[in-house]
């Protein structure tokens, strides 16, 4: 794949002609090849002519069949499409053409880009995929006439002329109402083996920089262009999509890692958000790994009679953005609530096994038992886990002492969903009282015991407080999985499925009796990726570069649910609240102060934001950019906006309005102006105090900076109560090296013993932040603070803050300590390496490097782009 001259930009390319065509369903059939780290295999793609439409107004809507809701019943609209007909009620709300714009938190803004012509120069239409890094073998029309399993499809449409007849029948298959999901994911699985059409003519392709362009002679519109196609393909060890690297046991896997490109090479899709799509897959891996995708079901391998190799199906069943698309093929393990490690083979219970659900329990939550939608003759698949409560055993937030809060999880027996027509859990009233979804735990053999000590105690404590803050789990179950020390962020959140960072287990693997309090890093992390199954994936954003309709609400919400499942009481819950909040501040404040002003706005599209070419291609400013991956701006000043709008309207009530959001734009792509909109007229009086759209939008949203309310808030927190206990602590330890200012280095004797507070590990980082600003700490300080709070055990956010402490005075005894932070916490010690580089101390820079070289072949491939320029 050849550059197409493009010039080198940071700004990443959305080429997929969406707005043309989309695509309605993947299959992929794909072998992991662990050896020569390739994924092989083939996608089909089951497409659909985007058909015009007009509003009340007369304004152009360009809709698929799937943008009518459940409420609208079924219609048939294979001939319409078929001759090129609108089946489109032209007063269709445009609500109910999307779902979610994906868990990318790291991706970066869209932009309006120029229209990238669909059509030849020879007049010809083309499809335009989003791919690069791929080596694209072959693309075929698939023959879905001579798939068995389609004869009653093609019976009803004997009458079409034998040309469309593919096209009547694939126009069918998609336009399948949800209630025949299970015969629908069959027949695509059939019609995805289907011969090719060599009669119809050949299918001609090519590749440039970004895309991949498929398109038949004579074929000169998207309602004729073949509905079904297969593309044959493999990626390249350097795939940017997906990383191949070494877990922490020394054993080679790979993962997609919520790469800036999100998922173009590891299959050509269509990347814009509003392409929204459902699929399944079928992994092939060696018999010593586990696949673990982002699907419904529980996949219970099978091995292949000609490979020997084990066979993993995966499915959805709700239309997502190809972004959301997550796999990770390892020898991870499985952690179990009993005291011993887990020992089994691919197949046995342990691995399909959710905590609160019995062992070998494949129900569904739908009615129907039958095999998975990609079971072959003698293969066994599992189906979507049972909707079932979790045990007595998982207690949550709601046992034990009482909390004062005003979150609750009534049934709304009311609901009417406004998204595109798919199995919604919504509409289940058994997820109205799940409070625990089925859930598992991996990670590599040498971290199983932290992972089962740490994220499996809490899981069940922090799914039940986020199910008692928002309400129904949009997915019916979840993953969990260590990720290898190369992963560039805490948590990525996908459906069904999470990736932790190994920087939030517990260094010393501290248990339950350790008390949850002692885990925040780990636990308000958990929150924060649960928080994403609401604001971020079940609901998205319908312009990338609204980052904080994900961001900034999972990081409000993180707060709420950890809270939550701490069971605080209300004074501690704002007492904890506020310190969070002056935390925050500090790093907001410090990051505005280093960043480029175009990267601080919230919204920099302004009054364009949504706005996309005629076709739908666009582009997504500074995504190639490696130094915006590691900005907080989203993250931080959307929490800020969240925490203005609850002291105007108050806490409690904007937990509720959270919840009405939810049930109203479910499934669906919004954009900022959705949410402040209902939220005014939820709240009028809001509009009596002058916020209006326009004020927010001015205040927090359109201009770089930090907000007037901001900024005087901001002094109330540090005046809080346990800020100042910190600050009285930071007194302590500087007086004794101010006062051998004036006398020297010689301890006086008879100095009375100091007594140092106990401090929380939130308290802890304030602490250091504040040390952090003295000029001078002598090594004897720095020695008794480690001594006394036994820093290089904290978490990792305490020790990222003794690292800087120790690079900023030099503090050689502990450099140690900032290796094995930079070795093993790579998701955080990033810009660390700048701070060894700017002391300008040659033993500093060369602590810096010799990191670098022990790391450097398992980095992120972003984090190693800006620590090479920093060092090299």
């Amino acid at each position: 794949m050849e550059p197409d001259g493009d010039q080198d930009t940071d700004d990443l390319p959305l080429r997929a002609n969406a707005n043309q065509i989309r695509v309605r369903h993947y299959v992929l059939d794909l072998t992991v090849q662990l050896h020569n780290k390739v994924i092989a295999g083939s996608i089909a793609l089951f497409l659909e002519p985007v058909v015009e439409a007009t509003d009340g107004a007369g304004v152009g809507l360009r809709q698929t069949d799937m943008a009518r809701s459940p409420c609208e019943g079924y219609m048939d609209s294979s001939e319409a499409l078929v001759s090129g007909e609108s089946t489109v009620n032209e007063s269709a709300s445009m609500s109910n053409c999307g779902t979610r714009a994906g868990p990318i938190p790291e991706t970066s803004p869209l932009s309006v880009g120029t229209s990238l012509g669909s059509t030849s120069d020879d007049g010809d239409f083309t499809l335009v995929l989003d791919c690069c890094d791929l080596d694209i073998l072959q693309v075929e029309e698939l023959d879905v006439t001579s798939v068995p399993s389609m004869s009653n499809l093609l019976e009803e449409v004997r009458d079409h002329h034998p040309r469309d007849r593919s096209a009547a029948m694939l126009q069918r298959l998609v336009s399948m109402p949800s209630a025949h999901w299970r015969r629908q994911h069959q027949l695509f699985s059939e019609c995805s083996g289907a011969p090719g059409t060599p009669e119809a003519g050949p299918v001609e392709f090519h590749t440039d920089r970004w895309s991949l362009r498929v398109k038949k002679r004579g074929i000169t519109s998207p309602v004729d262009f073949p509905r079904g196609l297969r593309v044959s393909y493999e990626t390249r060890p350097a795939g940017r999509s997906i990383r191949w690297t070494q877990d922490q046991d020394k054993r080679v896997c790979v993962y997609t890692a919520g790469s800036p490109i999100n998922n173009r090479a590891l299959f050509p899709c269509q990347e814009p958000p509003v392409a929204m799509s459902t699929w399944q897959a079928r992994v092939r891996a060696p018999g010593e790994c586990v696949v673990l995708m982002s699907g419904e079901n529980v996949a219970l391998p099978i091995k292949d009679g000609e490979t020997g190799l084990l066979i993993w199906d995966y499915y959805v069943t709700m239309p997502m953005p190809a972004s959301t698309f997550t796999l990770a093929v390892g020898c991870w393990r499985r952690a179990i609530a009993e005291p011993h490690t887990a020992s089994w083979s691919a197949g046995e219970a342990p691995v399909s096994e959710y905590s609160g659900v019995p062992a070998n329990t494949d129900a569904e939550p739908r009615a129907g038992s039958q095999t998975g939608p990609m079971s072959r003759p003698g293969s066994s698949t599992s189906g979507v886990p049972t909707g079932r409560s979790s045990s007595p055993s998982e207690t949550g937030p709601e046992s034990g002492r009482h909390t004062g809060t005003c979150h609750s999880a009534a049934v709304d027996d009311g609901v009417c969903c406004s998204h595109s027509d798919y199995p919604c859990r919504f509409n289940e009233r058994s997820a109205w009282t799940q409070r625990v979804v089925p859930h598992r735990v991996f990670a590599p053999a040498c971290l199983l015991q932290k992972a089962r000590l740490g994220v499996l105690a809490l899981l069940p404590q922090c799914l039940a407080a986020a199910h008692a803050v928002l309400g129904v789990h949009p997915f019916p179950r979840l993953d969990v999985l260590i990720v290898p020390e190369g992963f560039s962020s805490l948590g990525m959140a996908s459906p069904h499925i999470i990736f932790l960072s190994q920087s939030v287990l517990d260094v010393a693997g501290a248990g339950p009796a350790s008390g949850v309090a002692d885990r925040s890093v780990l636990g308000s992390r958990l929150c924060h990726e649960l928080a994403h199954s609401w604001f971020g994936l079940a609901i998205g954003a319908r312009d990338w570069t609204e980052e904080w309709i994900s961001e900034g609400f999972a990081t409000y919400l993180e707060d709420v649910i950890w809270a939550k499942a701490q069971q605080l009481l209300p004074v501690e819950m704002k007492e904890q609240a506020q310190l969070k909040a002056l935390l925050r501040w500090r790093r907001l404040s410090d990051e505005l102060q280093h960043s480029q002003e175009e990267l601080q706005i919230l919204r920099p599209n302004m009054e364009k934001t949504g706005e996309v070419s005629d076709c739908g291609a666009s582009l997504v400013k500074h995504a190639l950019n490696p130094d915006k991956t590691f900005m907080q701006v989203h993250y931080l000043k959307g929490y800020f906006l969240l925490t203005f709008l609850a002291s105007e309207v108050g806490e409690c009530q904007l937990i509720h309005f959270f919840r009405q959001f939810v049930m109203k734009y479910h499934g669906q792509l919004i954009l900022s102006q959705d949410f402040l909109q209902m939220l005014l007229d939820t709240f009028p009086d809001m509009l009596k105090r002058g916020l209006t759209l326009t004020a927010i939008y001015a205040d927090w949203m359109d201009r770089p900076g930090i907000p007037k309310w901001l900024c005087e808030r901001s002094s109330v927190w540090s005046q809080a109560r346990q800020a100042k206990e910190v600050k009285a602590e930071v007194v302590k330890w500087t007086l004794p090296d101010q006062g051998r200012k004036g006398r020297g280095r010689k301890r006086r004797r008879g100095e009375p013993k100091v007594n140092y507070r106990e401090l929380t590990s939130d308290r802890l980082v304030l602490l250091l932040e504040l040390l952090l600003e003295e000029e001078v700490l002598s090594s004897s300080t720095l020695r008794s603070l480690n001594t006394t709070y036994h820093l290089h055990t904290q978490d990792a956010e305490v020790r990222h803050r003794w690292c800087e402490l120790v690079v900023k005075h030099g503090h050689s005894q502990a450099y140690q300590d900032v290796q094995h932070f930079l070795v093993h916490d790579q998701a955080m010690g990033v810009y660390l390496y700048g701070e060894l580089m700017v002391q300008e101390k040659a033993d500093q820079q060369a602590l810096a490097r010799r990191c670098l070289s022990l790391v450097q072949e398992e980095m992120d491939q972003s984090a190693r782009r800006v620590v090479e320029e920093m060092i090299l």
